[in-house]
């Protein structure tokens, strides 16, 4: 980027192993988080009881040198863990020297739960009687403890596969080393996205739906790009905010910050924001830095 924030040179992040512990709703996609950081090198572990979270920590440092990272698994399946276990379990995990900690939380809205549900035909592992929705809202309710110490949340609702994929190889390569940003655009009337760090709102500019020329189109078309590029304030928008992202993302990244997550949202989600998206990523490309880019259109096919 065009300004640097150094690192300090006496920075421990470096020598320091790191535990990931992936936890979430069921059916949210922590099985296919789980593999893509098997893919990026970490040691995985699936469903591990949370009191013997430690004593994986030891042993994977024993031996030849041991991995430099591992992950761990803690979902509804060990329910009769939570509680006063886990919440012992993390604290052990944090006082661990020689070790960084991050938890990621994992969800979806209950239609996309319910969705994923029918079409897998497998049994919710807290469902009575077949009654999945509710299963669904009692995980939610027990976990929105460990969901408020997650220091990443990521919500899937609306993901294709590929896009699942994509975004979780993305964001276990982040965690390994460098930072990952995020440019989502998304429409305000389907809801702004919950896993967001910042958000734009492009409201402000005139809006193509009420051209009947540029309606049927998205903001991937040119008609709709110029004339969204075309209005000074969008423009000047663009500008203002590229130099505020040159700005902070060094500076997250010297500061330890591995996933930054800009959303822009406009009505629909299908015209302005897919614009504004798409020219902010083309700048961050061109200004380079040691960051990776991730680019997702959330309502573009609503």
């Amino acid at each position: 980027m065009s300004q640097q924030a150094p690192r300090a040179a006496d920075s421990p992040v470096a020598e320091k192993r790191r535990i990931v512990i992936i936890t979430g709703l069921s059916g949210a996609g922590k099985s296919n988080a789980l593999q893509a950081f098997e893919d990026a090198g970490y040691f995985c572990i699936d469903n591990l009881p949370p009191r013997m979270i430690p004593a994986a920590m030891q042993t994977a440092v024993q031996g030849n040198g041991g991995p430099d990272g591992m992950v761990v698994v803690v979902d509804i399946r060990g329910r009769r863990y939570f509680g006063e276990e886990l919440e012992r379990s993390l604290e052990a995990v944090e006082e661990e020297s020689g070790w960084e900690s991050r938890i990621l939380f994992i969800e979806s809205d209950d239609r996309t739960l319910v969705r994923r549900y029918k079409e897998s035909r497998r049994p919710h592992p807290a469902a009575k009687n077949g009654d999945v929705l509710q299963a669904i809202r009692d995980e939610r309710r027990l976990l929105a403890n460990l969901r408020e110490k997650a220091d990443l949340v990521v919500d899937t609702s609306g993901y294709s596969a590929l896009d699942a994929r994509l975004r979780f190889k993305k964001l276990a390569e982040s965690f390994s080393s460098r930072l990952t940003v995020s440019l989502i655009s998304f429409g305000f009337k389907h809801g702004t996205p919950l896993d967001v760090d910042t958000i734009f709102d492009v409201r402000f500019l005139p809006n193509p739906h009420y051209d009947p020329e540029l309606r049927p189109l998205t903001g991937h078309d040119a008609p709709v790009r110029d004339a969204v590029l075309g209005q000074d304030d969008a423009r000047v928008f663009v500008e203002k905010v590229s130099e505020l992202l040159s700005f902070l993302i060094p500076r997250y990244a010297a500061e330890g910050k591995t996933y930054f997550t800009l959303g822009v949202g406009c009505t629909g989600g299908r015209h302005r924001s897919v614009v504004i998206v798409e020219e902010l990523a083309k700048r961050l490309r061109q200004a380079g830095g040691d960051t990776d880019l991730f680019v997702r259109h959330r309502d573009l096919e609503s």
